[in-house]
């Protein structure tokens, strides 16, 4: 089922996400580290990537970050933490790809459901379809 795989796609992306290599879960894991970039995120007031030479990483305030600040901080911090760990970031763009791909068939069979199960209730829907399809180049 489209909308299942969604999920389960969305769910592999985020655990990926979380053991992404060089994350660290503790400001206490940062001490002695070199800090090479602090790169503010937009979701939340005060949060931000923050990027040591060595490719550890967190995101600030640290690890009480949402799936959505840890995407953004591998997006924001992929030109400095990607060729520490590059092999990691094809697996999260493949996830990402992988999580792209099963919104798009949820969707679909979303919709197709819809059609299906108005038809009987709206006979005019199948002429509405019909014409539409014709309207498209």
């Amino acid at each position: 089922m489209p909308t299942e795989d969604k999920w389960k796609a969305n769910l592999e992306k985020v655990a990926f996400m979380k053991q992404f290599p060089g994350l660290l879960g503790s400001w206490e894991a940062l001490k002695g580290k070199t800090i090479e970039a602090v790169i503010p995120l937009k979701g939340k007031v005060g949060a931000a990537a923050v990027i040591c030479s060595d490719g550890t990483f967190l995101v600030a305030p640290p690890m009480a970050a949402e799936p959505y600040e840890l995407g953004e901080t591998l997006s924001v911090g992929r030109a400095v933490l990607e060729q520490k760990h590059a092999g990691a970031y094809r697996e999260y763009d493949r996830l990402v790809n992988k999580d792209k791909q099963a919104l798009k068939q949820a969707r679909l069979e979303k919709i197709i459901g819809a059609i299906q199960n108005n038809l009987e209730q709206i006979p005019e829907l199948k002429e509405r379809l019909k014409a539409l399809v014709k309207e498209w180049p």
